[in-house]
């Protein structure tokens, strides 16, 4: 596993009439997220064009860390169990900085 920072962006396509109700568990997921002891950023994004359109940027220490994010008890039952099924579509890309 890499030891370098990882940096997460997320796109979320909300259902109509669920923004609300997944903004309200996203704002538990970031708290609880941005207490891990891996991470380094966690910030939500709202598109300017389409507001049902969200984008997450997190930030990790190294691959273990978003690791242990992701099996965490907090993004297994809110993430994966509450939010998923309120998404038409959900798109992740983890991310390595280049030094250019």
């Amino acid at each position: 596993m890499s030891q370098k920072p990882v940096h997460v962006f997320a796109t979320w396509k909300v259902k109509d009439g669920q923004l609300d109700t997944v903004l309200s568990l996203l704002a538990e997921v970031a708290k609880k997220s941005v207490a891990e002891e891996g991470n380094l950023i966690y910030k939500v994004h709202q598109s300017n064009t389409e507001p049902n359109t969200l984008i997450l940027f997190e930030g990790y220490k190294d691959e273990a860390a978003v690791a242990e994010h992701r099996n965490s008890a907090h993004f297994q039952t809110l993430v994966i169990g509450k939010i998923v099924p309120l998404l038409e579509n959900r798109e992740v890309v983890l991310a390595t900085q280049l030094e250019l």
